[in-house]
């Protein structure tokens, strides 16, 4: 095996194990701020999102990480397309070293996406809850009539002035 076989190797096993231990940092902190949301505990809210842009900034180092290991390898006229491409061309020994842990990348990759949908529709979902809460206050209730001289409406809410 050459120097430069072991050298690839050795550089996206490294890539793939920094990408491993930050998706699954990731998924501690989605999975603690769903909880979060589900709860309604918006004060442990901003500890979770500095951990959250941590992870960020180290998922983006390594996208970085990873385009520079494609542009040297489309400068070494290897395939330059996908670290599995990439991979793909090494001998079958590394091939499949490698294989699982680009399946797993990939596999993590899916669950953090439904993570963050989830996340999202959660809190979506919050924000549309208040949202009505908050009209019910201002309103006390009572809707505006859509069509019609019907009677007037009072524009009040009960709880807010105390009026019946």
């Amino acid at each position: 095996m050459s120097e430069a076989t072991d050298t690839w190797e050795t550089d996206i096993a490294g890539l793939l194990n920094e990408l491993s231990g930050v998706q699954r940092d990731l998924l501690d902190v989605l999975t603690q701020k769903r909880g979060l949301l589900a709860a309604g505990d918006g004060a442990a809210l901003p500890a979770v999102t500095s951990r959250e842009q941590d992870l960020v900034e180290r998922l983006q180092a390594c996208h970085e990480r990873r385009q520079q290991l494609l542009e040297r390898a489309g400068t070494s006229g290897m395939p330059a397309d996908s670290i599995r491409s990439l991979s793909g061309a090494l001998p079958a020994k590394i091939r499949d070293r490698l294989r699982g842990d680009i399946t797993e990348a990939q596999h993590r990759s899916r669950i953090l996406q439904n993570e963050c949908l989830t996340n999202f529709v959660i809190a979506q979902r919050t924000l549309l809850h208040l949202s009505q809460l908050i009209e019910i206050i201002a309103t006390g209730g009572r809707m505006k009539p859509t069509y019609g001289n019907g009677s007037e409406r009072q524009d009040h809410g009960a709880l807010v002035d105390r009026a019946v």
